[in-house]
């Protein structure tokens, strides 16, 4: 692989692995209650409301099942089921109409934990209500601070929110000393049960803060790897890639981005189509970088990071990666009928998409690295 990347490709690819301290995160999702069963779960205990019919399609349509299931919890609720109140809540919440999602949670937050992690959330991230980060701090703070037994499942995921705050600046003074000190309490050494997204930031984390803790970054990007973790798995890739906190082995690598790929990383995706250009794959190269160039930017990338729980960056910059060599490959007419005017079309999107790395690979391009 060396003879492939030199070591100027190195420095400026080591700086885009991962995301600095401009990275949008996102708050992490309620975490499921042991106490209880979903809404979900539920209905397909009761009549298999949720069940796939294909003999009654009509009957089955999700505007049906949404009423059936708002009728059960009304009937739930006027026979004093006080869970059912907040499973209401959530089912306003997963179904976007965040409104209605709010005011249930706020007529039943003094009673239920779940309620306020989600009033937490909702105030951050102004989901139904004006954003006020202040308020949804104080509401995660609570979590986190709790005493009850019942509130011990959701205190890794707030606190990896708090840590958020904290990081970003927003409802708290901006300390990246108390974020690291949250995100490692939401970690929890690795526990699969704990905060994995926590797990995953960590190791973004020490990737980019000065100096540099690459050793940490590779040990908590692991433990969220084995925790399931899609945007670790690429980013493990990666530093296997590049010999990062770990010894360069680029069979370790190659077999970290693919399965990433196949799953759905787009940033491991458009290193795959950049290591397929290089090693002169070329019929290999566009065939993967046309699907990934041809995502729709505006209606794709939030899909993608919702699906996978991938930064929006990392999604853009794998975007814009393949777009910038399918032009590559167009205009070369390598592994595809030359097409310049095409060719130009893809430079665009790549330019438009991130133009810094549209820059820094036209740089190679001039250099003939490309």
């Amino acid at each position: 692989m060396c003879s492939i990347i030199t070591t100027k490709d190195n420095e400026s690819l080591n700086e885009d692995t991962h995301c600095g301290n401009s990275m949008k995160l996102t708050s992490e999702q309620l975490p499921k209650n042991p106490f209880n069963n979903s809404v979900s779960q539920y209905a397909a205990k009761k009549q298999k409301l949720f069940q796939w019919r294909k003999d009654k399609t009509d009957h089955y349509k999700h505007a049906n099942l949404m009423d059936k299931a708002l009728q059960l919890l009304k009937e739930r609720i006027r026979r004093g089921d006080a869970m059912a109140y907040f499973l209401r809540g959530q089912l306003y919440f997963e179904e976007g109409w965040y409104e209605e999602a709010l005011e249930q949670f706020e007529e039943i937050k003094e009673k239920d934990h779940q309620a306020t992690y989600q009033l937490g959330v909702m105030y951050y991230d102004g989901l139904g209500t004006m954003a006020n980060a202040e308020k949804g701090v104080a509401y995660m703070k609570k979590i986190v601070e709790s005493p009850c037994p019942r509130a011990r499942h959701l205190q890794f995921a707030a606190a990896y929110n708090l840590g958020r705050a904290y990081y970003e600046g927003k409802g708290v003074k901006r300390s990246e000393e108390e974020a690291e000190r949250l995100w490692l309490f939401a970690a929890d050494n690795g526990n699969p049960k704990a905060s994995v997204k926590a797990q995953s930031i960590l190791g973004l984390y020490y990737s980019t803060k000065e100096p540099k803790e690459l050793e940490k970054a590779f040990f908590w990007h692991s433990e969220a790897c084995g925790n399931g973790n899609l945007e670790s798995q690429g980013a493990l890739g990666l530093m296997y890639f590049y010999g990062q906190g770990i010894r360069q082995d680029t069979d370790a690598a190659l077999h970290c981005l693919r399965e990433a790929a196949e799953r759905g990383n787009v940033y491991a995706q458009g290193n795959l189509v950049e290591y397929y250009y290089k090693m002169k794959f070329f019929t290999k190269c566009v065939t993967f970088s046309k699907r990934i160039a041809d995502y729709d930017e505006v209606h794709d990338i939030p899909m993608i990071a919702q699906v996978t729980d991938c930064l929006p960056e990392f999604i853009i910059r794998g975007m814009a990666m393949a777009s910038f060599y399918y032009a590559r490959c167009l205009q070369l007419g390598l592994g595809i009928t030359k097409d310049e005017a095409k060719a130009k079309q893809y430079y665009s999107k790549a330019c438009r998409l991130n133009p810094t790395l549209a820059d820094e690979l036209h740089c190679l391009l001039i250099r003939q690295r490309i």
